[in-house]
Formats: C-alpha cells, sequence, structure tokens
C-alpha cells in the first residue's frame, strides 16, 4: 500500500499523523463535563496555539526530505521553536504530551543537526518537562526522572530510525550521481570511440586507396598521350572512371571527418535526469557538437560539479542551466534561486572545475550575493566543430 512513498514521505506522513492524534486528550480535557477539569479559556488557548504552531513547523521542516535534510541557518530556529512549542503544551496542559511531541521532533533532528549535537538536543529537551512530572502531576523526583528518561529512550529509538532513514537517502542520492555520471561518461566514451574509428577508416581510404587512385589516374592519363586510335579511347575511359571513384572517395573521406563530432547535448542530459529535491532546467542546442573529446570531458565534468553544488549547499529549489556557442568557445552559463553568499570560499568542486578550464585556456567567472543565488559562467576556447576539409582536385 505504501510502496509507492519513499521513507522519508512515510516518516514524514507517521509524525504528522501521530501529531494529529495528541490533539484528541486535548479536546477531552477541554470539552469534558466535569468543570474543575476543564482549563481557563485563556490557558486553552495558548495550549492550542502551541500545538498548531509545533504542527505547522513540522510540516515545515520535514519538506523535501529526499534532498538530504536543511541546513539553512532558519531551519534551525524553526526547530527551536519546534522544541519550544512542544514543551509548552506540556505545561499549559500538565500532562506529558509534550514528551510524546518530542518524539515526533526526534524524527526531523538527524536531518538538521550533527549526531552529537542531536542526541544532547533530545535529551535536555526530554529532560526539560521533568517539572511538569515533578511539581504539576506530583511525582516523585526519581519517578519524574524516570518518565523523562523513557521516552527519551523513545526517542532515541525514533531519532536513530530518522538517522538511519537520512544515510540510506544520502546513500541513494550518491548511487543516483554516480550512475547519471557513469551514464554521460558512457555516452561520452562511445562518441569518442565512435569519432576514432571513422577517423582510422578516412585515414586508411586517404592514405591507401585514395593514393592508389591518384597512381592509377596519372599513369592512365600518361598512357592516354601514348596510346592511338581506339586503344587511346579505352584509355580515356578509364581515365574519367579512376577520376570519378577518385572525387567519390574523397567525398567518403570528407563526409567520415564531418560526421566525427561529439553530440555535447546527448553526453550531458543524462546528468539532469531524476535529480531529486531540485529542478533543473538544461537548455543545449541540439546541433551543439565539438570535435575534442577531451574539451567534452571538462564540460561534462563542470555541469557536474555545478549541479552537485547546487544540490549540496546551494538551498536552491531551481537551476537554469544553458550551454551555447560564443564564437570558438563553448560557454556554461548556469544560476540557481538558492540562498547565495556574501563571500566566496572555493572549495576542492570549485578550484578543481578552474584547473581542467585553466589546462585548455578556459575561463571561471562566479557571481553570487545573500539571497539571489549563485551565478557561475565557465567558458572553453578552441572547442569547433570539425569542418570540411578541401582537398586538391589532384591528390588526396
Amino acid at each position: 500500500m505504501l510502496g509507492y512513498l519513499s521513507h522519508t514521505r512515510v516518516l514524514r506522513f507517521a509524525g504528522l499523523f501521530t501529531w494529529a492524534i495528541v490533539c484528541v486528550p486535548m479536546l477531552l480535557i477541554q470539552f469534558a463535563s466535569d468543570a474543575a477539569v476543564q482549563m481557563p479559556k485563556g490557558e486553552a488557548l495558548w495550549l492550542f496555539l502551541a500545538y498548531l504552531v509545533f504542527g505547522a513547523s513540522y510540516f515545515w521542516l520535514t519538506r523535501g526530505l529526499d534532498g538530504g535534510g536543511h541546513a539553512h541557518w532558519r531551519d534551525r530556529v524553526i526547530l527551536l521553536v519546534l522544541t519550544v512549542c512542544a514543551l509548552a503544551v506540556s505545561y499549559f496542559n500538565g500532562s506529558g504530551l509534550g514528551s510524546i511531541l518530542m518524539m515526533v521532533a526526534a524524527g526531523v533532528i538527524p536531518w538538521l543537526l550533527p549526531v552529537r549535537v542531536g542526541v544532547l538536543w533530545l535529551l535536555l529537551s526530554q529532560l526539560a518537562v521533568l517539572p511538569v512530572y515533578y511539581f504539576i502531576l506530583g511525582f516523585s523526583l526519581l519517578e519524574a526522572l524516570m518518565q523523562s528518561l523513557l521516552y527519551g529512550g523513545f526517542s532515541m529509538f525514533i531519532f536513530v530510525t530518522s538517522l538511519v532513514a537520512r544515510q540510506q537517502t544520502e546513500a541513494r542520492e550518491e548511487q543516483r550521481r554516480l550512475n547519471a555520471e557513469l551514464r554521460a561518461t558512457r555516452a561520452l566514451l562511445a562518441e569518442s570511440a565512435r569519432i576514432n574509428e571513422r577517423t582510422r577508416i578516412s585515414r586508411e581510404l586517404h592514405d591507401l586507396l585514395g593514393h592508389h587512385l591518384t597512381a592509377l589516374s596519372l599513369n592512365l592519363e600518361v598512357a592516354g598521350h601514348i596510346t592511338e586510335g581506339q586503344a587511346q579511347e579505352h584509355v580515356k575511359q578509364a581515365h574519367t572512371l579512376a577520376k570519378l571513384l577518385l572525387t567519390d572517395v574523397r567525398e567518403a573521406v570528407s563526409q567520415l571527418r564531418d560526421s566525427g563530432a561529439i553530440d555535447l547535448a546527448a553526453a550531458l542530459r543524462p546528468l539532469a535526469a531524476q535529480v531529486p529535491s531540485i529542478d533543473i532546467h538544461l537548455d543545449v542546442a541540439d546541433s551543439l557538437t565539438l570535435d575534442d573529446p577531451e574539451r567534452a570531458h571538462v564540460l561534462l565534468r563542470c555541469t557536474q560539479e555545478i549541479i552537485t553544488n547546487a544540490v549540496r549547499h546551494a538551498g536552491a529549489r531551481n537551476l537554469w542551466i544553458r550551454v551555447y556557442r560564443d564564437g570558438s568557445s563553448v560557454v556554461i552559463d548556469a544560476r540557481d534561486d538558492g540562498q547565495g553568499a556574501d563571500r566566496i570560499d572555493p572549495g576542492n568542486g570549485l578550484r578543481g572545475m578552474r584547473e581542467r578550464l585553466g589546462q585548455y585556456g578556459g575561463e571561471l567567472n562566479i557571481e553570487t550575493r545573500q539571497g539571489a543565488g549563485f551565478r557561475l559562467r565557465a567558458s572553453v576556447p578552441g572547442a569547433s566543430v570539425l569542418m570540411p576539409v578541401a582537398v586538391p582536385q589532384g591528390v588526396m
């Protein structure tokens, strides 16, 4: 029944279901027939406000978990609001319902905090409910501590389950990225092998068949001058056929060389396919081809690094990549709608991209600022399309 749902969505829906169930005892207490049990309306208003804010915060934090979680500081602030609201439910209601909500929150903590910080956050938040058990519910100090630790144990189980879910999500994303890179590399290798084979065949035609046909044509031309009568006519016909055959071979060699270009669009499209948590808008002209496999490989790796950075660091929902020709250069123009930054700290990815481009005289320009996303422009010069080679009429 739930086979079509990912484990992150199941985790999200399970948390929302538990949050909804918690509302049942709150309503029973508020609308109880015994007036002594009912809460004052002012406290009830704050109670349900904290309850609703908790639900809204959880709904926001569990969005897009398939992308590997959220690392933005705003999400950590919302996690703090989530925890405070859970504690507020316990204090206003005078019960352990807040501990149950903290169990729900335990499912989202591994996606926002490092493991050690998350475990400490979880334990402290559960211990913060201890005064409710001790002062309001009248438990002894030992009983209150044991009750808090009991809920803490349940929360730790949910925390570990969610942590495993995150690790599986990251492993699946890494596998998807490697598969996409493998498909793109395989397409590039297939194009390179096709080019090499066409180049080899055209070279063999040029060096062997073309050379012998040229020699044959020259010999027939000489024979035409030293023969007479009917024999001369046959020699001239043979000479004409030899020149036609030489022309056909020349055209075949030119076509083989002209078609030996790498289809860049076919190599790049697998990289943008089925990337979770971000929509990639790839614009590559179908006619954009390169004659140099090495330069095509550089463009492939640059595109892969752009997508990886947008998914892992930019916090973007959309990524636009345009690949086009500017004179003799091929340009990758990429931008996203992520959070951006006021200062760029190049990591291994950006440094590697700059080094790859530098080997071929390419350039890398980066523009970003806080709240305005990230823009990158990479260009590779000298990546020209194969052009027909003019061959003199007399030789190959």
